[in-house]
């Protein structure tokens, strides 16, 4: 039997009703301390050490904070509609989240509105059954807006990347698949980029929340503890 993508057993418990109000407040405590300047990572460590909380709930905090200044700057450079535009997507950032979606596994609503996983695959990606219907989803999501090209990027040290280019071309084969060294790098530079990477929406030049659609159209819910008004 496969394992569910970005999820493990203990996730019952790391985000069950009684675990979700501590998140809750464990989050604005790691907002206030960004928004005073303090890194990120670090503030969600003292504060995860404060709260005793396990890495799993460490890792959600952390991809689901903001600072009152990228939030103000993702906002901004959010667009709507992309009709006749180039689309630049992140390919394994989502695919991989349209995956866990597919196989009921946690997400979160990010303080900026974007969906995030925890599957955490660190270069180490498979095929998996969900894989080919996460493609069609997306691509599915991104010709509902009538775009020009299509390019979803891949990242050439992940391993499997050429067997998901050619996953996407089952579904596709006219869509433009890349495996490149450094998709970051050339998304940075992008407008219409679709991405949940909160180094890539702060850099890119406009970005579209597509995943937060697909997740109405699946019918199903992130989990939000960010606790503090948007």
């Amino acid at each position: 039997m496969q394992a569910r993508r970005g999820f493990v057993v203990e996730d019952e418990k790391n985000f069950c009703d009684d675990a979700m109000s501590i998140l809750s407040k464990a989050m604005q405590d790691v907002c206030y301390l960004i928004n005073a300047g303090y890194d990120r990572k670090q503030a969600s460590t003292f504060v995860g050490n404060h709260y005793c909380l396990p890495e799993r709930q460490r890792l959600a905090i952390v991809r689901s904070v903001a600072t009152q200044k990228q939030l103000a700057e993702r906002k901004r450079k959010e667009i709507f509609d992309f009709q006749a535009q180039d689309v630049w997507i992140d390919g394994f950032n989502q695919i991989i989240t349209l995956e866990v979606l597919l196989n009921h596994s946690p997400l979160f609503l990010g303080m900026d509105g974007v969906v995030r996983d925890l599957a955490s695959l660190r270069g180490n990606y498979r095929i998996i059954p969900q894989t080919k219907q996460a493609v069609a989803l997306l691509l599915e999501m991104v010709y509902a807006y009538h775009p020009g090209t299509i390019h979803i990027l891949l990242d050439a040290p992940v391993s499997n990347s050429g067997r998901l280019k050619s996953k996407i071309h089952e579904v596709d084969p006219l869509v433009d698949v890349q495996i490149v060294q450094h998709v970051d790098l050339i998304l940075y530079e992008k407008a219409n980029v679709v991405t949940s990477d909160s180094i890539i929406l702060d850099a890119c030049i406009s970005w579209f929340n597509l995943v937060s659609l697909c997740l109405k159209k699946q019918h199903s819910m992130a989990y939000d503890i960010t606790g503090v008004d948007q």
